[in-house]
């Protein structure tokens, strides 16, 4: 009788397999960069300043993203003019918004610098016109972590001289580091 030996090889994948809460997760991360509904549903859990600021998002094109921050009583100051705290706070979340929408639910965007230049009081809707200053879809094919520089430019609407009538009241730039969720769960699982 002859034996055989069979030699089985186990073909390692980079990235683990995804767990029934990760899954959920980034279905949950798709759904509310869908549009502005499931933005509102899920920041009421995650971000509820976001909330209750009323932020929403409007997508122009692929390199042009724009959000609008309603001039509402919490974003305002006792001189009734928007308040700094929320031009810069909200600066933040447009930011991340335009990269979360670009980078999708399978990235953990994180913002590591913000500055904000102030050049006049905005006394009415603020509008954050997001410009990315660097190739973001090359960054993100290459499936790894990074820094990106982006710019934001906060506008007011005007009411009264004509649509699309916006004068400056500040400039920010910020700097989100993007990391893959799978790369940082298999060094998680490296560790242990």
């Amino acid at each position: 009788m002859v034996q055989r030996s069979f030699h089985v090889t186990t073909i390692k994948s980079e990235h683990p397999p995804l767990t029934l809460a990760e899954r959920i997760e980034a279905y949950v991360s798709r759904l509310s960069t869908r549009n502005n509904f499931w933005h509102r549903v899920c920041s009421l859990i995650w971000l509820p300043y976001a909330f209750r600021s009323g932020i929403s998002m409007k997508s122009l094109a692929a390199d042009r993203f724009v959000a609008i921050l309603p001039f509402r009583r919490i974003n305002r100051n006792w001189y009734n003019a928007m308040a700094g705290a929320a031009l810069l706070a909200n600066s933040e979340v447009a930011g991340g918004m335009y990269l979360f929408s670009r980078c999708g639910g399978e990235y953990i965007v994180v913002c590591k610098k913000l500055s904000y230049k102030f050049l006049r009081p905005c006394v009415g809707p603020a509008v954050y016109h997001v410009v990315c200053k660097e190739e973001l879809a090359d960054k993100i094919a290459v499936g790894r972590e990074f820094n990106i520089d982006i710019e934001l430019e906060i506008l007011q609407q005007v009411p009264g001289i004509g649509a699309g009538k916006e004068k400056r009241v500040g400039r920010c730039d910020a700097t989100f580091h993007c990391a893959p969720k799978a790369m940082l769960k298999a060094r998680r699982l490296a560790r242990r």
